[in-house]
């Protein structure tokens, strides 16, 4: 069993730490000015984009925040869109001087913490906030949205400064691993490739944040359950914590595949990126 759950009410100390860990190496990267404008591994942003995308991202939270507390309706676009939108609004940042951005992205991420912090037993499953892309959300996903952004978003400009072969910190990866399998791979199955699908697969994560699921995609859906074992399965998928989240993020191929050469093939291409 995981050391907490990241999803309940009681794994929310543990989750705001990691943010708070992940942002603090995230801030120590880009309040170096030689980072500024350094490739980072998505293709399109440098580490000022980095800064765009977490203003643009967590104002929008806050902003979102503050209409759900008046129970005032907000729009959404297809998830499909995101990678296209996030992209266009995290460049539009780069007309802000650096010391400014990163000033106001700091102000911004002590508003959402504190936003973070306050949040109730009751509140963590039962207020609802409506995401730009997702739609309606319970807040337990938005600091996992933080753990997404700050973690993996600073291993993307470790990798664009050298750091090729870095993982993820244990804990980062662990507290995202029920995230990629019941929110992030099932909201991301590409539809022209799942047509006609009808698979069952095993995914295996080692270390005390892992486990097994058996991983159907039917319909065009996919959805993973608990198991022990993966008898019956055409392939199984083992990682480990970092490259699993990795993987799911569609940084690499990570991981290792045994079974049925067509399903291993096939599954590697059932997802879109985001």
């Amino acid at each position: 069993m995981p050391p907490v759950n990241s999803m309940d009410y009681s794994g929310k100390d543990t989750v705001l730490d990691v943010v708070r860990t992940d942002a603090a190496e995230f801030f120590k990267i880009v309040d170096d000015p030689k980072n500024w404008n350094v490739q980072t591994r998505c293709t399109e942003w440098e580490v000022r984009d980095m800064v765009g995308h977490m203003l643009d991202v967590t104002e929008g939270y806050l902003s979102r925040w503050e209409s759900a507390r008046k129970n005032e309706p907000r729009d959404t676009v297809p998830l499909t869109s995101m990678g296209h939108d996030l992209n266009e609004h995290a460049q539009a940042f780069r007309s802000l001087p650096r010391e400014e951005a990163i000033a106001r992205l700091k102000e911004d991420y002590n508003k959402m913490m504190d936003t973070f912090e306050k949040l109730t037993a009751e509140e963590w499953n039962n207020f609802i906030v409506t995401h730009p892309f997702m739609g309606p959300l319970p807040t337990f996903l938005y600091p996992a949205f933080h753990v997404m952004d700050y973690g993996v978003h600073t291993w993307d400009m470790h990798w664009g400064l050298g750091d090729k072969d870095r993982k993820l910190d244990e804990r980062t990866a662990g507290v995202l691993i029920p995230y990629m399998l019941y929110a992030l791979l099932p909201s991301t199955v590409d539809q022209p490739s799942a047509k006609g699908v009808d698979v069952e697969y095993g995914i295996e994560v080692s270390g005390e944040w892992g486990g097994k699921w058996r991983a159907t995609v039917k319909d065009g859906k996919f959805e993973a359950k608990p198991t022990d074992n993966f008898e019956g399965c055409k392939a199984v998928f083992s990682f480990d914590p970092s490259d699993f989240v990795l993987t799911a993020f569609q940084r690499f191929d990570g991981g290792t595949a045994t079974g049925d050469p067509e399903t291993i093939e096939k599954v590697r291409s059932l997802f879109f990126r985001i």
